[in-house]
């Protein structure tokens, strides 16, 4: 997807969290370990609750800035993840998994930090901040839960 708008950004990281939801559901049903298995399922149904809250954070969104330009996105090392997932998680355990996400959402926040520096326009910067705030909120939460789930 070419990310010339913060609209377009929005709908790409949208598309981010619906690939990985999938991604995540399918390899659950092909990973031998249970705990990782529920830790699959778990994620799974979290990313796509992600995928939701970004599109509707978009739906009211400020025009002005969902309209204003991304000149510094392309600058920006790409977001790596399993893009084809041709169940990369499925070989991998509980802990391996929770790096691979944890990183996945490093990667967005780093973004969002990066841009919401650059932003020009005062809608633009309250957009970008809002999406930062949002998956560091969602990344602590996944880390707190996915602690307790080692617990078991």
């Amino acid at each position: 997807m070419e990310v010339r708008t913060f609209g377009d950004l929005i709908d790409w990281t949208r598309q981010l969290h619906e690939h990985l939801a999938r991604c995540l559901s399918h390899c659950a049903d092909h990973n031998e370990e249970e705990r990782a298995k529920m830790l699959l399922n778990y994620l799974a149904a979290h990313e796509h609750e992600m995928e939701y809250v970004v599109g509707e954070l978009k739906s009211r969104a400020d025009p002005k800035a969902l309209n204003t330009y991304v000149y510094d996105y392309l600058e920006h090392r790409p977001i790596r993840t399993h893009r084809t997932c041709d169940a990369p998680y499925a070989a991998l355990g509980f802990n391996e998994i929770c790096r691979e996400i944890f990183d996945f959402h490093d990667q967005v926040t780093d973004l969002y930090r990066n841009l919401v520096g650059k932003a020009e326009i005062p809608e633009a910067r309250e957009l970008l901040e809002s999406l930062l705030e949002l998956e560091q909120h969602e990344a602590m939460r996944l880390v707190r839960q996915t602690g307790r789930m080692d617990d078991l």
